[in-house]
C-alpha cells in the first residue's frame, strides 16, 4: 500500500513548537510574578487600587475588595497557562493537565510558604489557579475540536471532488478513430477506379 500511495507525509510540528515555546515563556512569567521575593517591588498594591477604583466607577459594589480582586486575578492569570498547556499536550494526553495545573499551583504556594517570608500562601490561591487553568484547558479542547471538525470537512470535500472527477472521466465517451474509407480494399488492383476521358 505504501508503494502505491508513496511515503506517508510527515506530521506538522508547527503547533507543538509554537505552543511549547509560548508555554515556556508564560510559565517563566507566572513563576517570576508569584515567586518574586518582595511583591512590593512589583507594585501590585498600587495597580490593585487603580483597578478597584475603575471597577467601582463602573458600578461594581464596594464589597468587591482586594481579596476578591486577587482571587479573580489568580483565575485570570492561569487561564492562558491552561490554554497553552491544552494546545501543547497530545490530543489523547490532555488529561495530564488535570494533574499538572494543581501540582504547579501547589508548588508555587509551597515555595511561598517555605522560602518567601513576604509572601502569604493560601489554599484558596491553589483553588483559584487550578480553576483558571481548567477553564483554559476547556477553551483549548473546544478550539482543537473545532479545527479537527473543519479539517475533516476539508478532507472529505477534497476526496469527494477527486472521486467526482474520476467518475466524470469514466462517463465521457471515448474518442472514435477516424473512419478508414478504403480499408475494405486491401489490394490496390481491386479498388474502384474511373478512367478519365483523355
Amino acid at each position: 500500500m505504501t508503494d502505491v500511495l508513496g511515503p506517508k507525509p510527515p506530521r506538522s510540528r508547527a503547533r507543538l513548537g509554537v505552543t511549547t515555546l509560548l508555554l515556556a515563556v508564560y510559565v517563566a512569567f507566572v513563576s517570576l510574578v508569584t515567586l518574586w521575593p518582595d511583591p512590593s517591588d512589583l507594585e501590585f498594591g498600587s495597580i490593585a487600587d487603580r483597578v478597584l477604583r475603575v471597577l467601582y466607577r463602573f458600578g461594581v459594589p464596594e464589597a468587591f475588595g482586594f481579596d476578591e480582586l486577587e482571587f479573580t486575578a489568580n483565575i485570570g492569570m492561569f487561564v492562558p497557562l491552561g490554554f497553552l498547556l491544552g494546545l501543547a499536550l497530545p490530543r489523547r494526553g490532555w488529561w495530564l493537565s488535570l494533574l499538572l495545573l494543581p501540582a504547579y499551583s501547589g508548588f508555587i504556594e509551597f515555595t511561598q510558604a517555605a522560602a518567601l517570608e513576604s509572601r502569604v500562601s493560601s489554599a484558596m490561591d491553589v483553588l483559584a489557579n487550578t480553576s483558571g487553568g481548567y477553564i483554559g484547558v476547556l477553551l483549548a479542547m473546544i478550539l482543537r475540536a473545532m479545527i479537527y471538525a473543519r479539517d475533516r470537512r476539508v478532507i472529505e470535500r477534497a476526496i469527494w471532488e477527486r472521486d467526482a472527477e474520476r467518475l466524470r472521466a469514466r462517463q465521457r465517451p471515448a474518442p472514435q478513430p477516424a473512419p478508414e474509407v478504403f480499408s475494405q480494399w486491401q489490394d490496390t488492383h481491386t479498388a474502384p477506379t474511373q478512367r478519365l476521358p483523355f
